[in-house]
């Protein structure tokens, strides 16, 4: 009896070393999965395509730039993991507040494969975005109930950052573009559209001059322009790899010109890859 007790507690000690050391290899600084080496199945319906690369916590390199050198910044994601819509203020002696919201939005709220030139100029650096996955829509339910969507974008993103090497202290802000929510061929509940549908709702409208129902008559297509602020927190100089933090404020979708746009806010986090064009 005393020897079965005894296997059964060195069975059971060489169990739990096995799984400590699972975890802590887990625990480490592996590189992120590889999305290019899972099929289609590994990944529908999970969420990992939105989900962006990421950099070891213990990478804290630094990456010189030569002015003689020609620079792209690559494979660029962009995952947004917190959004606040500014909401109106409780009296005129407070000011607005953003106030956080919900994303509704399933698995395609990131931006990826963004891509654009890196320059040097002067004492300092210049991204300007090119293209990639530049946009998503996106809602958020806001505690009220109510929700307020927009789309979320990097286009023509042109942002600027102190130094001339990418390290754990490089900041870059600019401004970019935020396309329209709704497209020239979307159409209301009451089929009116901008380039088709009906120009005004069908049926006798009272007082049809009244600039409220103008402005939902008369659909415009509306463009926005947003600030963002990228802080870079782990670089990898061996590969060129880099990851950090994100804040962007924009405006949210206007149906058309039909309602007011109200300030939105979007955090998270990003990746991108450094290299020589």
């Amino acid at each position: 009896m005393r020897r079965l007790r005894s296997l059964l507690q060195t069975a059971l000690a060489l169990c739990l070393a096995a799984c400590l050391t699972l975890l802590t290899a887990c625990s480490g600084d592996a590189k992120a999965v590889d999305r290019a080496n899972l099929t289609y199945d590994d990944i529908h319906n999970t969420g990992l395509a939105n989900d962006c690369p990421t950099v070891p916590e213990s990478a804290r390199g630094s990456i010189a730039l030569s002015s003689d050198a020609r620079y792209q910044l690559r494979d660029m994601c962009f995952h947004p993991s917190k959004v606040a819509v500014k909401g109106e203020p409780v009296n005129k002696r407070q000011e607005a507040q953003f106030v956080d919201g919900r994303i509704l939005t399933r698995y395609t709220s990131s931006l990826d494969s963004v891509y654009g030139d890196l320059t040097l100029e002067g004492d300092g650096l210049r991204f300007r975005e090119l293209g990639g996955i530049d946009f998503q829509p996106i809602t958020v339910l806001l505690p009220g109930g109510e929700e307020v969507p927009f789309t979320f974008a990097s286009k023509q993103l042109d942002a600027t950052a102190s130094g001339t090497s990418l390290s754990t202290s490089t900041d870059f802000e600019g401004s970019y573009r935020a396309p329209s929510y709704r497209t020239s061929n979307f159409l209301d509940p009451k089929g009116r559209g901008l380039t088709t549908g009906y120009s005004s709702a069908v049926g006798l409208v009272p007082a049809g001059d009244d600039e409220e129902l103008v402005k939902e008559n008369v659909k415009r297509y509306v463009d926005g322009s947003g600030t963002m602020n990228l802080s870079i927190t782990r670089v990898d100089a061996e590969s060129g790899e880099f990851a950090g933090v994100f804040t962007a404020v924009q405006p949210s979708d206007t149906d058309m010109g039909g309602k007011q746009a109200v300030d939105v806010q979007i955090s998270g986090e990003f990746y991108g890859r450094l290299e020589q064009a």
